[in-house]
């Protein structure tokens, strides 16, 4: 194996990024004055600024690591959860988008006061910033942090979160979305580009696909894998990461607040549907270098690499690439920990300030700006010191996973229920996310106390001893459905005892035939090519090839 070691060129053109984006983001604060600029970037984004930063915020560079370690692993079936990604956005903006942009909305929970209630504000505001905080910016930190500890042992994980926060947090401070989405758009070219040289380079080692194909297991070149797959058993497709996909990509506030600062209905589409075309080519320049690294570093002689599969994704960037090249890669690394962690913080930011202050005390424009940039600071110190404690977890993705799959259908099932079914009253959104999250927290119990098991994986030995002792398993994808079913019967049952809400109530909040009718007559007016239908029938025709090829 390759030693981890930096040339001065690598260090000096990394050097020469963080200060290139932090100025950046420092220069596109100058002109912050209205809470539309601060928090929705004064409505202005285009759709190309709109993909590349949903592109670059859901690309972290545990992405990078973890989907080339995966495939060296496991196979190829983790680039699932890259075109499911793609079908849920399309579903995003043809069903939800509408409703989000013609409110003029700053967050998504004040979506569910428009169509339910105050409660269901609050309970989901306040679930999203602990999300936003303990899960995806201290994420986004610890595994930042593990990949500085791969390349650079010495430098210890408090100071590596420390570094990355501090870093990606002050050009977030100044100029909020607006700072956050034009240095994403810098930093997903950056990611596209180090993981196109790594993935060409790499295929080049290896001289053919007639060699893959001789040398890999036919199902580990298989997207779709069988029932009984500890991974990702197919049916988990449906039940479990298309709505995990859901939560992720149609309410959580990180990944929407971009769209919601679109310039219009059709941008935000476009650049919605954009970045659900940037996560197609992911299987091949992501997660197919981990397939060439094993023909490359084969387990039975690289025993560290099989160990410690997180190491395969460095062993090809510095045994194939150059000095300078390979810091450009490098910088893509720190790219996309920067993009991930700006976007959380500006998210939470955004909730703390328009669901909380605005609503306790009417502030104006310049006080809630004021207000957003001390909530981020704060944001910011708290991530950093919670982000060390993951360790505590088995690993980060168990500890993603154990958070999302118990705390997102309940949301799930209120926007499902709520855009759908007009007859959903006022207070069953509350009643759905309570009983739901009661349920999950039933499951948990259960995990915890060996009552249980909610599989992520392989079982281990002593999951294995429980199995044989007459524990059930539960496989996590099957967990979301359940949750989401608990939930969507509880405010059924709470709809139904209750009148029905007026017609004026749901107005421009629910989805019908006579909507799609009117939006055809929208669409009729606009040339083929940015008729977002037709785009987004081209990606359906793409995801379906990309199947059938790899089955």
């Amino acid at each position: 194996m390759p030693a981890f070691e930096f040339a001065w060129l690598d260090l000096a053109v990394v050097g020469l990024y963080v200060v290139f984006i932090v100025w950046l983001g420092l220069y596109l604060a100058r002109r912050m004055e209205t809470a539309d600029d601060y928090f929705l970037a004064g409505c202005s984004l285009t759709w190309w600024l709109i993909g590349f930063s949903l592109f670059a915020s859901n690309v972290s560079s545990s992405t990078l690591l973890g989907l080339a370690s995966s495939a060296y692993g496991t196979g190829i079936s983790v680039y699932n959860y890259e075109w499911m990604a793609t079908l849920v956005l399309i579903f995003f903006v043809i069903f939800i988008l509408p409703f989000y942009l013609r409110t003029r909305i700053y967050t998504i929970p004040e979506f569910l006061e428009r169509r339910f209630d105050g409660r269901a504000r609050v309970y989901f505001s306040g679930l999203l910033i602990v999300l936003n905080i303990m899960v995806d910016t201290a994420g986004a930190l610890y595994a930042g942090a593990l990949v500085v500890q791969i390349l650079y042992p010495q430098v210890p994980m408090w100071l590596a979160v420390a570094v990355l926060g501090l870093l990606a947090g002050l050009y977030t401070v100044a100029g909020g979305l607006k700072a956050v989405v034009y240095t994403d758009a810098v930093q997903a070219v950056l990611l596209l580009l180090g993981a196109v040289l790594v993935a060409v380079l790499s295929f080049k080692a290896v001289g053919s696909w007639e060699v893959v194909e001789a040398q890999i297991p036919v199902g580990d070149l298989s997207i779709i894998r069988p029932a009984d797959d500890p991974v990702l058993p197919w049916p988990g497709l449906v039940t479990g990461v298309f709505l995990l996909g859901f939560y992720f990509w149609c309410t959580n506030q990180f990944m929407v607040q971009r769209v919601l600062g679109a310039r219009d209905l059709n941008h935000g589409r476009w650049g919605s549907l954009f970045a659900g075309l940037l996560k197609l080519p992911v299987l091949f320049i992501m997660v197919l270098p981990g397939i060439f690294a094993r023909i490359l570093y084969p387990p039975e002689q690289y025993p560290m690499l099989a160990a410690n599969t997180d190491l395969v994704f460095p062993t090809l960037l510095f045994d194939l690439l150059p000095a300078g090249i390979r810091g450009l890669v490098i910088t893509a690394l720190v790219a996309a920990i920067m993009s991930s962690v700006d976007s959380t913080l500006n998210s939470a930011s955004t909730l703390v300030t328009m669901d909380f202050i605005r609503r306790l005390k009417r502030r104006d424009s310049h006080e809630l700006v004021g207000a957003g940039r001390w909530v981020t600071v704060v944001f910011m110190a708290l991530a950093i010191l919670w982000a060390p404690q993951i360790v505590r977890f088995p690993n980060l993705w168990t500890y993603l996973q154990a958070m999302l799959a118990y705390l997102a259908p309940p949301v799930v099932a209120c926007f499902l229920v709520g855009i759908f079914w007009k007859r959903a009253t006022r207070s069953s959104a509350f009643a759905g996310l309570v009983v739901g999250h009661l349920a999950a927290a039933v499951f948990l119990g259960l995990n915890l106390t060996d009552r249980l098991i909610v599989q992520t994986g392989p079982l281990s030995p002593a999951q294995q001893a429980l199995v044989a002792a007459g524990v059930p398993v539960l496989h996590f994808l099957y967990l979301p459905p359940i949750l989401l079913a608990i939930s969507v019967v509880a405010m059924v049952v709470v709809s139904l005892l209750q009148p029905p809400p007026a017609p004026e109530e749901v107005e421009g909040l629910t989805w019908s035939p006579e909507f799609f009718r009117q939006e055809s007559r929208e669409l009729a007016g606009l040339p083929w090519y940015q008729n977002y239908r037709i785009q987004a029938l081209g990606l359906l025709v793409l995801i379906a090839w990309i199947l059938i090829w790899f089955r």
